[in-house]
């Protein structure tokens, strides 16, 4: 009687706030922002800035979700200076922005911003999902701000067997149709994302009747389910190219990728390289991110495998207690 009294109880439960952690805007252009998260009153212990890199297609705060369940809150109190890039939703008038433009201009003027906050004028780059696939390109065509590279769950060797490779690759996967009335619709989008793993809602639903008497486990679950349902649409000129250059060609790995004319090679990036993946996600199989080691020309690269999912394995009680501090401690060796 007690768990059915909490089921009826969710259908008025109000989500948690989320992005709550203090931050200030110290740039903002376009539709795009540059935060950065405000230290504590000890001040920061490190003096190299850590500029975070969400994807284009979700919300900024899937890496601030909630108070005690926030990486952008843990790194401030392990004092490092933080930054992240908010990048908006884009409008029907940013459907010719391209890959260049949000790759190179946006994400270097960022990059150059939170450089200056450091003696040696660099930063670290720690890009999750898509947002590592851009701070690995960047990395590779514009070295000279970024002290090292972190890549959580990012793509970047794309002729893999995953379904999203397989469903772009395919001739009825028609980009001019995709992209002829604008920006691609967010919801389109989701959907394809609720195909990968189609039992996943009837999942949650399970597991949400099961720990119906959690309150800790329910503020985090409605805290993840407001951001995966909180998603923006891709600017149509940049998703054409990260679809025929990226999926299809798979330009970057093979060392053929271009950013604003410029070689963007995995070869060129020299600076110190970590590339976290999880055995079971099944948005970017593993095999697709840890890829990134084997093609950089470093000398201090690592590959951490861990169990877990795309999404879960990066803001859980897990990730809090060890993936969170390993990217810590990893920077905090890097920092000169």
């Amino acid at each position: 009687m007690k768990r059915l009294l909490k089921l009826a109880g969710l259908l008025n439960r109000k989500p948690p706030p989320v992005g709550r952690t203090p931050a200030r805007v110290v740039h903002h252009e376009n539709k795009w922002r540059l935060l950065r998260y405000d230290p504590r009153p000890a001040g920061c212990a490190f003096q190299t800035p850590v500029l975070l890199i969400p994807s284009l297609i979700n919300r900024h705060y899937i890496l601030d979700l909630t108070p005690g369940k926030s990486f952008a809150e843990f790194l401030v109190s392990r004092g490092h200076p933080t930054f992240i890039i908010d990048w908006g939703t884009p409008e029907a008038e940013d459907r010719y922005l391209t890959f260049d433009e949000i790759c190179d201009r946006a994400l270097g003027r960022a990059l150059r911003l939170c450089a200056r906050q450091s003696p040696r004028g660099q930063a670290h780059l720690m890009g999750y999902c898509l947002g590592g696939t851009l701070a690995a390109i960047h990395a590779a065509a514009r070295p000279r701000h970024v002290a090292s590279l972190l890549a959580l769950a990012a793509p970047v060797h794309f002729n893999d067997e995953g379904l999203l490779s397989t469903w772009t690759r395919l001739p009825s996967f028609d980009i001019d149709a995709l992209t002829r009335a604008g920006n691609v619709p967010w919801q389109l989008m989701q959907s394809s994302f609720h195909l990968l793993k189609p039992t996943l809602n009837l999942q949650k639903a399970v597991g949400l009747v099961d720990r119906a008497w959690d309150d800790e486990f329910l503020d985090g679950f409605f805290a993840v389910e407001t951001w995966a349902n909180d998603n923006v649409s891709f600017p149509a000129e940049c998703y054409r190219q990260y679809i025929s250059d990226l999926y299809r060609r798979d330009l970057f790995f093979q060392g053929a990728f271009t950013l604003s004319g410029d070689p963007a090679r995995p070869s060129d990036i020299t600076c110190p390289v970590l590339a976290v993946s999880f055995a079971h996600d099944h948005i970017v199989p593993w095999r697709t991110a840890a890829a990134l080691v084997d093609a950089v020309s470093s000398v201090d690269k690592h590959h951490t495998q861990l169990p877990g999912g795309h999404i879960g394995a990066v803001v859980s009680r897990k990730a809090a207690a060890h993936l969170w501090p390993m990217m810590s401690d990893w920077w905090a060796l890097r920092d000169r």
